[in-house]
């Protein structure tokens, strides 16, 4: 994701109150929670998601394609973000717009990040499993800490407008 994107989605982003973002830690569980709420909003029709690409669906806030369309799409949005909640975009704060956190087990997302992450050209490869381990600890992966980052969005469970939901209870 580019730096500017992410600053101009941070800075200028207008959230809408009738807005749905799916928030989460890469790895755990956000494209099942995305299908899972298209489904909901469908009444259960599979049409909408066999036909139409979950990221025109649900667009990601902090990408150079998905910012854009989100900025013109009518409507009730759906949206995705992993976003740490200092570079989220502040109108959030002062919306009603609805979130779903998804949090996952740190094993599960690490060892789901390792494979998905050693396949990719996203990152630099980790050499072995230990080594992402100890990357993963450190924070030193694709949207930092999962600590920091999961710690600080549990910090906004109190608000109406968020929901909490584990990728374990999704089973």
């Amino acid at each position: 994701h580019e730096k500017e994107i992410i600053g101009e989605c941070c800075n200028k982003f207008g959230f809408r109150d009738e807005d749905t973002v799916i928030l989460s830690y890469p790895k755990s569980g956000t494209n099942w929670l995305v299908e899972t709420v298209c489904l909901i909003q469908t009444k259960g029709n599979p049409k909408w998601i066999q036909s139409v690409p979950i990221w025109e669906r649900s667009p990601w806030v902090e990408t150079k394609t998905g910012y854009p369309q989100l900025i013109n799409q009518k409507g009730p949005r759906l949206m995705i973000s992993h976003l740490p909640i200092h570079l989220f975009p502040k109108s959030f704060f002062s919306s009603k717009a609805k979130v779903i956190y998804v949090i996952r087990n740190p094993r599960d997302v690490l060892v789901s990040g390792y494979f998905f992450f050693a396949n990719k050209n996203i990152i630099k490869n980790p050499a072995s499993l230990a080594t992402y381990f100890d990357w993963f600890l450190k924070g030193h992966v694709i949207y930092g800490s999962w600590f920091e980052h999961t710690s600080a969005w549990l910090s906004m469970r109190a608000r109406n407008n968020f929901l909490l939901i584990s990728y374990e209870d999704m089973i």
